[in-house]
């Protein structure tokens, strides 16, 4: 089964890089320019600089050229996910979709797997999702991803096909929770960065995150999640690792929240996003969910 990764963002790279050391991988971008960086220098120096690209990792910004491949992984903004299924949806009727963002959609409060099968039910479709960084996954380094998927044997093959010598896979059937797991830490994460952004310390942070595990869970099994599935790397691994490190883009929206600083627009913050639409999903679910309110007039909110 062949491989594409839509996307040339920092973890869409990282992943056809990691791919692509043990199978032929093609990199889909967006834009012709950049393409043309990446293949003159080898890398992609605007997102993931000093890591060569593989020479198994094949570039294009033509769109039908990289969905010929069987399986597709799209390493696109939650918030833009929709566009991209919509904008090609004839290519992309009756793959192997795979999402690999976290977040809820603001218009229909859906997950990544949800928006998908709304799009294109024709579609097979998975999440990938658990913590990860992508300057990890380039360098090679071990990392542990949940694999959501409804279809046991398709969920099989794809934990089969995408598994590397640094990237191993764990399988579950509950795509709620792996979704909802994904998109409510980077709320925390943002909550604990203003935490200790203001000076509040450790143990305040600390606080933080087991309340905010508490509010998660809330969510997620009143949804019809399994509680092991907010226990797991998609839900309290992909906390601990956010809401404690400076490579999460959520945590270092939270620090500059909490230092009273600006914070580059042009940046992706996927919490950012999803504290608006689970605000009103907790609200309309009638769930105490205090963490993401402040969270949700924030100015980075796509």
């Amino acid at each position: 089964m062949s491989i594409a990764v839509l996307g040339a963002g920092a973890f869409g790279t990282a992943l056809a890089i990691s791919l692509a050391k043990e199978t032929p991988v093609t990199l889909w971008a967006r834009d012709a320019d950049h393409v043309a960086k990446m293949q003159a220098q080898r890398c992609n120096a605007s997102r993931l600089p000093g890591v060569p690209l593989p020479a198994g990792l094949s570039l294009t910004n033509d769109f039908a050229a990289a969905t010929t491949a069987e399986i597709l992984l799209l390493a696109v903004p939650m918030q833009k996910l929709r566009a991209v299924l919509e904008t090609h949806q004839a290519a992309l009727q009756g793959k192997t979709l795979v999402a690999c963002c976290k977040g809820i959609e603001l218009e229909t409060g859906l997950g990544p797997i949800a928006v998908m099968r709304e799009v294109l039910p024709e579609a097979r479709t998975a999440l990938l999702t658990g913590p990860s960084f992508a300057a990890d996954i380039a360098r090679g380094l071990p990392t542990a991803l949940t694999l959501a998927c409804a279809d046991a044997d398709l969920c099989r093959q794809l934990q089969q096909r995408l598994t590397t010598a640094n990237l191993r896979l764990y399988r579950t059937s509950d795509t709620c929770g792996a979704e909802l797991g994904g998109a409510l830490k980077n709320i925390i994460a943002i909550a604990c960065g203003a935490v200790i952004g203001a000076g509040l310390g450790d143990s305040a942070r600390a606080a933080l995150m087991t309340r905010g595990y508490a509010e998660m869970q809330r969510m997620a099994l009143a949804c019809g999640a399994k509680p092991e599935t907010l226990a797991g790397l998609s839900g309290f691994g992909d906390l601990t690792l956010t809401c404690s490190s400076t490579l999460s883009r959520n945590y270092q929206l939270g620090l500059a929240i909490g230092r009273g600083e600006g914070f580059d627009p042009k940046i992706t913050v996927e919490g950012a996003a999803t504290a608006r639409a689970t605000a009103a999903k907790a609200q309309t679910m009638g769930l105490d969910m205090p963490l993401p309110k402040p969270l949700s007039g924030c100015s980075m909110a796509t």
